[in-house]
């Protein structure tokens, strides 16, 4: 009979988890995992060249199959300071026939019946053996010890007889195998296995145009196939079932899956390398059915269908990632509709919380949903509106227009940069840790390319009195259509200086430039200013009419300090250059703006003489 599933902190009693009756095969010759009451883990310095073991993963289905192994050698320092890799040799028709796949790290490698640790590495593409690289499962211990989610802050990390919690062994020296060449060469060869990141519900140019930026925010992954429906799977999850971390949930999906490595009644462990080793973290964990390994030099990986919840990951660490059974995952709500179709169409979803993620997320499912329509098309134009939510701090305004302009940027991609840069400013401080609690974004789709250029300004006047109006006539060329002319009147204030007063007319993005100067990029403010400075930005469906003088002015925080003497300046010298002040060579003294059905771009300068 087969033994049942103990209960417990996996580090203090290191039971192989789970309901092992599952994984008590029927006489179909496939090999056995150790059973539950003698399971116990090999320290690395135990391990030599020459030993045998085996390893298990799904190819197909939910059931772990065996991998009979063969270990090459030890790598000393290959993997951080003091960080070994086990080189194994895997054996097997199947393996043999798919090689090392995305998605197979995190398989759990036994010797005689001890838990040696996860595959996690491979050599490069286009290797002829299926050669891997194994993660130590001392190394992955400890991360159960750095782990200060509640429930887990009084845990034990001491492990049970014959286990070990971290490798020993200085230098680079080398056990086994010299061939032509010594295992130290194939160090440099070696990098993670992928991580498939599977996206259900998005087109083929959203998952193009967005797979690289995610990949450049930390996650390397070859782009899997598969889906995320959400049915049961009465199967546990045990050492080497496939297991998914849900970076976006809802109408659109987006999962990274790995496999178990080692589980109990409470946690478990999985992948042997760090999905973005952010440390602390909280993404859905979920069940995952194996739909078939795709074999290929180049791209081999697994096509998975992401199932049930199962939990919570809330470790990514070097040496792996932790789950907690049970645990709900906090992911931030998002409702995006669309208007002026056939029909109205709301997609509603979560996205992860993390400050390297979300802003990415939140752009490839903003282009998805709006690219992914029978209403998308070259010649639209989308008018957004809407708020993020933060707890403590007042909305996030979400509201622009937005066409295919001269720049070769479609107009949803516009849309998903515009709402990807919010999100990334507002992770983007040194003083607090946001709490985003809903996003809202509606977008009305006009068919038509609303697009214009301001051709040209001028004005009567070429000298002005302090109080006195000025009239702008502006000349705007919509695309495809005849000229506009619009007048709009600007206010002269009675505090201005005497001498040469510039006039801006621009669109609102090349004001904000302007506003902004060139000291202000990479400039960190807190969370309230950067709040407070988003909403302050202009809108690209307005000709705005500004009026500059020599004056210099400060920026401090969000705060505009115009028209201010050298020697307050000076007064405030501490603060010049750094992020709480920047210096400006002119000061804005007026602004006026009028609004139209256009996108507007284009920038002229006007000069007059205050009398």
């Amino acid at each position: 009979m087969c033994p049942k599933r103990k209960s417990g902190r996996f580090p203090a009693v290191l039971t192989v988890l789970s309901l092992f009756s599952f994984l008590c095969l029927s006489a179909a010759g496939q090999a056995l995992l150790p059973s539950s009451d003698s399971f116990k883990t090999i320290p690395l310095e135990q391990i030599q060249a020459g030993m045998h073991g085996t390893a298990y993963t799904v190819f197909e289905g939910t059931q772990p199959e065996p991998m009979e192994f063969e270990v090459l050698g030890i790598l000393h320092n290959v993997n951080g300071p003091k960080g070994s890799i086990i080189l194994i040799r895997l054996h097997g028709q199947k393996v043999e026939y798919t090689g090392v796949v995305a998605g197979m790290s995190g398989s759990p490698a036994y010797i005689d019946g001890k838990l040696a640790g996860a595959l996690a590495f491979r050599i490069g593409e286009f290797s002829k053996e299926p050669i891997a690289g194994v993660t130590p499962i001392g190394e992955m211990l400890e991360i159960n010890e750095l782990d200060k989610s509640p429930g887990n802050e009084s845990s034990s990390a001491t492990p049970s007889s014959g286990a070990s919690t971290k490798t020993s062994g200085p230098g680079a020296s080398l056990s086994g195998w010299d061939a032509a060449g010594s295992l130290q060469d194939f160090a440099t060869a070696l990098k993670p296995i992928e991580t498939p990141l599977v996206f259900s519900g998005f087109d083929e140019e959203a998952v193009r145009s967005f797979g690289k930026q995610f990949s450049a925010a930390g996650i390397f992954p070859v782009m899997g196939a598969g889906s995320v429906s959400g049915g049961k799977q009465p199967e546990p999850l045990i050492p080497g079932s496939a297991v998914s971390a849900l970076l976006v949930r809802g109408d659109m999906n987006i999962a990274a899956t790995c496999t178990v490595t080692y589980s109990d009644a409470d946690r478990l462990l999985a992948c042997g390398h760090p999905l973005m080793q952010f440390g602390n973290t909280d993404l859905p964990m979920s069940k995952a059915r194996v739909l078939a390994t795709l074999p290929s030099p180049a791209n081999a990986f697994k096509i998975v269908d992401t199932t049930e919840p199962a939990g919570a990951f809330v470790q990514d660490r070097h040496a792996g990632i932790m789950g907690v059974f049970g645990r709900d995952a906090k992911m931030i709500p998002v409702t995006l509709t669309v208007r002026g179709g056939a029909t109205d169409k709301v997609f509603h979803y979560e996205v992860l919380n993390n400050p390297r993620i979300s802003p990415v997320a939140m752009m490839a499912t903003t282009f998805n949903a709006l690219h992914g329509l029978n209403e998308y098309g070259e010649q639209v134009t989308y008018r957004m509106s809407g708020h993020i939510g933060v707890s403590g701090y007042p909305d996030v305004d979400l509201k622009n227009t937005f066409t295919a302009t001269d720049n070769g940027q479609p107009a949803a991609a516009q849309a998903a940069l515009s709402v990807g840069d919010r999100f990334g400013r507002i992770f983007d401080n040194a003083y607090s840790t946001p709490d985003i609690q809903s996003v809202e974004m509606e977008f009305n789709l006009v068919r038509e390319r609303r697009w214009a250029v301001l051709e040209a300004v001028r004005t009567d006047l070429t000298e002005v009195r302090p109080g006195q109006d000025i009239v702008i006539e502006a000349v705007l060329r919509p695309y495809r259509g005849d000229r506009i002319l619009r007048r709009i009147p600007v206010h002269v204030p009675t505090s201005v200086s005497k001498g040469v007063l510039r006039i801006l007319v621009s669109d609102g993005d090349t004001l904000d430039r302007t506003r902004r100067g060139p000291f202000q990029f990479g400039r960190r403010l807190d969370l309230a200013s950067t709040i407070s400075q988003i909403n302050k930005e202009h809108e690209d469906n307005r000709l705005y009419v500004s009026l500059m003088e020599s004056d210099p002015s400060a920026l401090i925080g969000d705060k505009v300090m115009p028209s201010l003497p050298l020697s307050v300046i000076n007064v405030m010298d501490g603060l010049r250059g750094t992020q709480e002040m920047v210096v400006l060579g002119e000061s804005s003294v007026n602004e006026a703006s009028t609004e139209f059905d256009y996108v507007i771009s284009g920038v002229q300068v006007l000069t007059v003489t205050i009398k």
